[in-house]
């Protein structure tokens, strides 16, 4: 999808002020400084990035920006810019990619390609993705969840969800905790369910309906203490999930799965992979999401 600067400027201000609006909980980051692989070449520079967005958004004082990273993208040839917008409302990430001669963007998604462009995500996740399992085995589908406890987005994912594995036992889902730094307890919350998935897989899920469903009552000031006595809600016990919770081991488990999902360019919540097909579950009918694994259990190879 090839458009000018001139185009680009539109749509990007159209999709922050949207997606803005639609988060509510995320807070505003003000803009700084990047960081840009020290062998790069052919990359736009931090400043001609700043000035690019200056133009875009200079001209409301309310939305600020931050320059994540500058880099080669996956897509051959093409510069990768991910930034953070920010407006009152709240903030959100954002992509886009700047062409080798430095003189056009591009907004969207870079998806894989080929007669079966999935297959090299659904390989790395059947082998990565160690969280808390749903499902048999040895299911023909595999959805991987990445969700955060503290958003509200994966919270109304939960219900439709919740039924596909009910309804379906073609499914194995797996859920990878991938708490959003914008979210205050978020890391918390992924901590304390790592800890109580480990005690027992079922607990896990129990704890998870939990967790959003007190989801408006959480705060980082009193985090703990709601943490714990849901742990001791599902019957594992809560001062010790409290401790394995606060031990430097479970922060790097919860790190793993973090780096895991940026290794496959996920930055948001819920985001689903079904056999490798990436989805942002948030708003996706029960429907679709049933079609899609419907079709993804047809398409998967016959097991001996």
């Amino acid at each position: 999808m090839h458009r000018t600067v001139n185009c680009v400027f539109a749509v990007i201000v159209s999709a922050v002020l949207m997606t803005a609006q639609q988060h509510p909980a995320h807070t505003a980051a003000p803009a700084h400084a990047t960081t840009k692989p020290a062998d790069a070449t052919n990359l736009p520079s931090e400043e001609v990035v700043q000035a690019f967005l200056h133009q875009t958004f200079g001209y409301d004082p309310g939305l600020s920006w931050k320059i994540n990273s500058i880099r080669p993208s996956e897509a051959q040839g093409l510069a990768e810019v991910d930034v953070t917008i920010s407006s009152p409302q709240g903030s959100q990430p954002q992509k886009f990619y700047v062409t080798p001669d430095g003189l056009h963007a591009l907004i969207g998604d870079v998806l894989p390609f080929g007669a079966h462009p999935y297959d090299a995500n659904a390989k790395r996740l059947q082998k990565e993705a160690n969280g808390p399992s749903h499902g048999p085995a040895d299911a023909p589908v595999l959805v991987v969840e990445f969700g955060d406890l503290q958003c509200p987005h994966c919270k109304d994912a939960q219900p439709a969800i919740e039924k596909m594995m009910t309804e379906d036992k073609n499914v194995r889902l797996v859920f990878q905790a991938l708490p959003l730094p914008m979210h205050d307890w978020a890391m918390k919350g992924a901590e304390y369910a790592d800890c109580v998935s480990r005690s027992s897989n079922d607990a896990f899920w129990k704890y998870l309906s939990s967790v959003y469903a007190a989801q408006g009552d959480l705060t980082a000031a009193n985090a703990d203490e709601k943490l714990t006595a849901m742990a001791d809600g599902v019957g594992v016990k809560g001062a010790d999930i409290a401790v394995c919770a606060a031990k430097p081991e479970t922060t790097d488990r919860i790190q793993r799965s973090i780096d895991l999902a940026r290794s496959l360019d996920v930055s948001s919540t819920p985001t689903l992979f079904v056999n490798g097909r990436k989805l942002g579950a948030g708003g996706i009918p029960y429907e679709v999401l049933h079609k899609l694994v419907d079709f993804a259990a047809q398409q998967a190879p016959t097991k001996p």
